[in-house]
């Protein structure tokens, strides 16, 4: 667990002379030797999945990633673009983002998205992955109010988010449950139609795993 001095210590995020966040867990457990069942992955996380696409689509691919994840920020500016125009937008995949933070601040850039709103949510995620070599930083507070500005957050809402328990615990949550319960230990991690595949995909391999269920 890291303690609340940690996380100030580690990130320098203070919010009125007050930690940003409390403890955040980060343990992770071995990966299950048992693939987890459609049951186990449709389990939402207290604050719920944001869907993007149809509810219909024949393939769901869920993914779990962090904030300050590298091969998550590749995935999300490299692949996800070409993901969504090919088979998102057209109803073949129905595509759901849990946050696994791997850090503090990685949770702090998952709260800013919860509370920017569900409209909002993956817009400012993408900003996130485009520009985390500017906001991962040593001082990260600065960059990252600028992208939440470009979000509709004032200086009042972007402490307020930063400060919110709730929101912190319910990522926290999500976090727990796929290490616990569905054995992810890295970022990215995808489940296509309960299929696992973990570290960053291209869309050719991605396509060659959604085909065959189109096909059927």
């Amino acid at each position: 667990m890291i303690t609340r001095r940690e996380f100030v210590a580690g990130t320098g995020m203070l919010v009125g002379g007050a930690a940003v966040l409390s403890a955040l867990g980060v343990g992770i457990v071995p990966v299950l030797a048992q693939t987890p069942t459609p049951a186990d992955l449709a389990v939402e996380g207290p604050l719920g999945d944001i869907v993007m696409g149809s509810a219909d689509a024949p393939v769901t691919i869920i993914e779990y990633a962090s904030m300050t994840c590298g091969h998550c920020a590749n995935f999300s500016e490299k692949t996800f673009p070409e993901l969504k125009k090919r088979y998102i937008d057209t109803g073949k995949v129905k595509y759901i983002l849990r946050e696994f933070p791997l850090d503090p601040l990685a949770a702090a850039g998952f709260m800013l998205a919860r509370c920017a709103g569900n409209d909002k949510y993956y817009p400012l995620v993408e900003a996130l992955f485009a520009q985390q070599k500017q906001w991962a930083v040593q001082k990260p507070i600065e960059p990252l109010m600028a992208i939440a500005k470009q979000a509709g957050f004032t200086q009042e809402s972007f402490n307020a988010c930063l400060s919110n328990q709730k929101i912190l615990e319910g990522i926290e949550a999500t976090r727990a449950r796929a290490s616990e319960k569905l054995g992810v230990n890295s970022t990215p991690t995808f489940f296509i139609n309960g299929k696992v595949f973990r570290g960053d995909m291209s869309i050719e391999t991605m396509e060659k795993e959604i085909q065959p269920y189109l096909k059927s």
